[in-house]
């Protein structure tokens, strides 16, 4: 009964008039135990930091002290405590490199450093890194390796996954501050694709296909991006090529997914060409927010009122409803760091993200194009 109040009274400060109270309300059990953990728990809320994210730490609390009243047995909690070291450790090192942009590369373990694949890995993780971002991969060996290989450690981040084998950090990541072990593969993940501005695949085998469809289903759904997916294969191969004839004659002739979902990744054997489909992707489109239902489109230009009004003819099927309109941040977008970026605002429908991206190619030929600075101008945005 303790719990129950504890939680009952941090849920009524959190539902108070949609703000958050210092006073301190009490439930209906009073006994001296409940009493005493109100205390508590009112002490440590008050000592919370006065900031714009205090709520969603004050929901976090009263998240952990509702499920401490439930059934969770020992592995439950060793579960969700192992789940939270996870977490902690990444947003502790990403915290200092978040407006930096990444691209993260996966691809097999398995192949020695000498095949083509990873030389191709090598090559396409030095030129990215030249090209204002850093790399990201799983930490362990093959096309892992080459990639932290050819950033450098400087600029790479290994995010580690605990096995019995394969995923020792590779010479590259071992020892560097910038590697992370992870005790689970979806906390892994929810760092690979919350800090990735673009996924690079290799070939590789049921880890890279998980990671392939597991980006690929998370980007159709809006859940990642929109950013850059490249498969990349060694000059002349045929990995992607098969796997996207597969999809054509299984996913796309019976219709299981739209045929301009096949538009949200780039297959390629060519390094430049790789690189290209990244950095052109960012051409004018900087980064994107829902708010209040509507997606928004930060620009690092202004389009003119003619190329908006192409695009509203262009893209009117993936309107809900009104047009696709110019404005400048939001109310709720005061205070971001890209509050100084033009924006579009349109009424997504959420469901044709193909030609979303179409889209966003679009508006990529449009506008200033590339300053002559833009080097300096791939800051990784904080909000998302």
């Amino acid at each position: 009964m303790a719990i129950v109040g504890a939680a009952k009274a941090v849920r009524i400060r959190l539902q108070a008039n949609g703000k958050t109270s210092m006073a301190f309300l009490s439930s209906p059990d009073t006994t001296p135990r409940n009493q005493s953990l109100q205390t508590e728990v009112q002490a440590l809320l008050d000592q919370l930091p006065d900031l714009n994210y205090k709520k969603w730490i004050e929901r976090s609390l009263a998240t952990l002290v509702q499920i401490a009243n439930g059934e969770m047995d020992r592995l439950d909690w060793k579960i969700l405590s192992a789940s939270l070291h996870d977490m902690q450790r990444g947003f502790e090192i990403f915290s200092a490199y978040r407006h930096v942009r990444k691209v993260t590369i996966f691809g097999s373990a398995r192949m020695s450093q000498d095949t083509l694949e990873c030389q191709m890995a090598r090559e396409f993780a030095r030129r990215v890194t030249e090209l204002g971002f850093m790399v990201m991969t799983g930490a362990g060996g093959g096309i892992m390796e080459a990639g932290n290989d050819g950033a450098g450690a400087d600029k790479s981040f290994g995010l580690n996954i605990d096995l019995p084998f394969e995923q020792e950090a590779n010479r590259v990541m071992e020892g560097d501050p910038k590697l992370v072990g992870f005790k689970y593969f979806f906390t892994r993940k929810l760092f690979f694709l919350k800090e990735s501005d673009a996924i690079a695949l290799f070939p590789g085998g049921f880890g890279t296909q998980d990671e392939a469809f597991e980006t690929l289903t998370l980007a159709q759904t809006g859940r990642y991006g929109p950013a850059p997916l490249v498969l990349i294969d060694a000059p002349g191969g045929s990995y992607w090529e098969d796997w996207e004839a597969y999809i054509k004659k299984h996913l796309v002739s019976r219709r299981l997914i739209s045929p301009q979902d096949t538009g949200i990744y780039t297959i390629t054997d060519n390094v430049e060409t790789a690189c290209a489909a990244i950095t052109s992707f960012y051409r004018v489109y900087h980064s994107s927010r829902y708010v209040d239902g509507k997606l928004v489109l930060r620009l690092k230009c202004p389009l003119t009122d003619d190329e908006v009004e192409q695009l509203n003819a262009e893209f009117q099927d993936i309107l809900v409803t009104e047009r696709i309109v110019k404005s400048a941040a939001l109310p709720k977008e005061q205070g971001d760091e890209t509050e100084n970026l033009p924006r579009l605002v349109l009424h997504f429908n959420r469901r044709d993200v193909g030609r979303l991206y179409q889209m966003i190619g679009q508006i990529n030929q449009m506008g200033c194009g590339a300053p002559p600075s833009w080097r300096t101008q791939m800051a990784h945005p904080e909000s998302k």
